[in-house]
């Protein structure tokens, strides 16, 4: 790690602000504060411990942790003797076992970590699926001592992809690039220390771990943290984090979300549970890892707006695990903006121009940059592109890293300098001369009703012939009918299957994208469990959707 890169990203340790930190939900209303000098002695602790465990330079520690002051010590505790912290999400609830213990034994095959720290309920059954490395509780690796000189090494993270479009990958994050990336964007959104964040994601994955803690961490700023459950089972309690600030509760300024995130708010909370609260210091929500609904954006603002909400703080962006994190973000104070090609497309809503020290680039099929308005591969360059893939194995994946060239494997266009994602090229089908990608037809189900945790559209060859899936859990009528309705204008000249599955059988990431070559593979085997297709009337494959000259969309 480089001087300035060790001092961006852990000079907040050997400096801590006292009065400032973290505050962790507890069940029901509490917080459990911890300030940043408390945190930085964790951290110190936690990199003695691991020096003691024999951990060196350059060594991967998967850290099976949930959220909570002690994952935080584990992250920077690794980075401060110049390891190789990898994050991995803890099993959930209702997470089929199976499934699960194939994720951790696949990422701890990737990482081959010298070390695998997890919380002491969780020792056992990680221990039984780790074959490569010791599993250590989080209390192990504290020691009475404290590591108080930092000797960083040159990769900061190993974090995995998604895993949307096959197993998911791991990326080595530079140090630098990680510290270049978190500057741009503590520049983006103006952070100060008075900023404080509030964030529901999950911490094992980048927009959890670099946008809503280590961002926050570095800038020193408050940061109010929930565990994703705590926010499904009450959103208003997230909310409140943004109310106006008052004596002794600084007031949260700053979060991101998926599209998802704002859908699930705007369906849950009724208005009357609002009252009295006063968003108007509310100043960023951050949208971005899937697809932006611009529907989904006006009922939020809508239910939120009479508080104070101003529609200029949502700010759609665009990243990726092998950028480090953020590539584009709507500028503070410039409102979102729609493009629509043709008068039944699906309109794609604008994520923002690239963020300082980015190039955006949209290149067809040779390589040879698009001029605006036409579709291709984004195509990423810059300080923030990760150096590669962590032994990397056979992929699915078409996302690649060439000579610091991210070529992204996600088709989109710019506009005016503003880029528009419409989807993965892997996700997507060419009929009749046009692209129909599988967010497209997700995003249309969802905008008739569909809930869109409940469905998955895939598309591929099967037996040669170009075919789209909609899988629903536990279909409702009215469901299959809008399926009907869209298909029938929008995939002519592919073969449409219906599936109505149990509840649970779409397979997602720890994001909630739909593993979709997964999905399309246990199709094709025909061992999708319990799924059962749906006649579709034959007349549904005789329509189309009319597009925009030029073929674009």
């Amino acid at each position: 790690m480089s001087t300035d890169a060790s001092e961006s990203l852990l000079s907040w340790v050997s400096d801590p602000d006292p009065g400032r930190g973290i505050r962790f939900a507890l069940p029901g209303t509490e917080w459990d504060l911890w300030t940043y000098d408390r945190l930085a002695g964790l951290v110190r602790q936690a990199a003695a411990g691991l020096r003691a465990r024999g951990v060196r330079r350059g060594d991967v520690v998967s850290l099976v942790q949930r959220s909570g002051p002690h994952f935080v010590g584990s992250v920077f505790g690794a980075m401060m003797v110049g390891a190789i912290p990898s994050p991995i999400a803890p099993p959930l609830t209702f997470q089929d076992p199976d499934v699960y213990r194939d994720h951790v034994t696949g990422l701890t095959q990737t990482a081959r970590p010298a070390l695998v720290v997890t919380d002491a309920d969780l020792a056992g059954s990680i221990a039984s699926m780790v074959e490569v490395a010791p599993v250590v509780t989080t209390a192990d690796i504290l020691s009475p001592d404290a590591l108080d000189v930092p000797e960083p090494g040159e990769t900061a993270l190993l974090q995995f992809t998604s895993g949307s479009s096959g197993r998911a990958r791991g990326v080595a994050v530079p140090a630098a690039a990680l510290a270049v990336n978190v500057a741009a964007i503590r520049a983006w959104l103006r952070m100060t220390p008075e900023d404080a964040t509030a964030s529901w994601l999950p911490i094992h994955h980048d927009m959890g771990l670099i946008g809503c803690l280590i961002t926050p961490v570095v800038n020193r700023s408050d940061l109010w943290l929930l565990p994703p459950e705590e926010f499904i089972h009450n959103p208003v309690r997230y909310l409140r984090c943004f109310d106006a600030p008052s004596p002794g509760q600084p007031g949260a300024v700053l979060t991101s979300m998926p599209n998802f995130g704002l859908g699930y708010v705007t369906r849950r909370v009724k208005p009357q549970a609002l009252a009295g609260m006063d968003f108007s210091a509310w100043r960023t929500v951050i949208v971005g890892a899937e697809r932006v609904d611009d529907q989904v954006l006006d009922r939020f603002c809508a239910l939120l707006g009479p508080h104070g909400l101003d529609r200029r703080a949502i700010l759609p962006a665009y990243g990726m695990a092998e950028a480090t994190l953020a590539v584009t973000g709507l500028p503070l104070e410039e409102e979102w903006r729609t493009v629509r090609f043709g008068p039944d497309a699906q309109p794609v809503t604008g994520c923002g121009r690239p963020l300082g020290g980015v190039s955006v680039s949209v290149r067809d099929e040779q390589d040879q940059e698009l001029p605006d308005g036409q579709v291709g591969e984004i195509v990423v360059t810059g300080p923030s592109v990760a150096r590669g893939y962590q032994h990397q194995g056979e992929s699915a994946s078409l996302t690649r890293i060439e000579d610091g060239v991210l070529h992204t494997a996600d088709a989109g266009f710019l506009v005016d300098g503003q880029l528009f994602v419409l989807g993965r090229l892997g996700d997507s089908l060419k009929l009749r001369g046009r692209a129909v990608f599988a967010e497209d037809l997700e995003l249309a189900m969802g905008q008739a009703g569909v809930p869109p945790l409940r469905m998955a559209a895939l598309l591929g060859y099967r037996a040669g012939a170009p075919t789209v899936v909609a899988v629903f859990e536990q279909a409702r009528p009215e469901w299959l009918e809008t399926a009907t309705h869209l298909l029938r204008r929008s995939t002519e000249g592919a073969e449409v299957v219906l599936l109505d599955a149990p509840r649970g059988a779409i397979a997602r990431t720890s994001s909630g994208k739909p593993k979709r070559r997964r999905l399309w593979q246990a199709f094709v085997d025909d061992d999708m469990a319990g799924a059962v297709e749906v006649p579709i009337p034959s007349a549904a494959r005789t329509q189309t959707l009319e597009m925009a000259p030029g073929g674009n969309r």
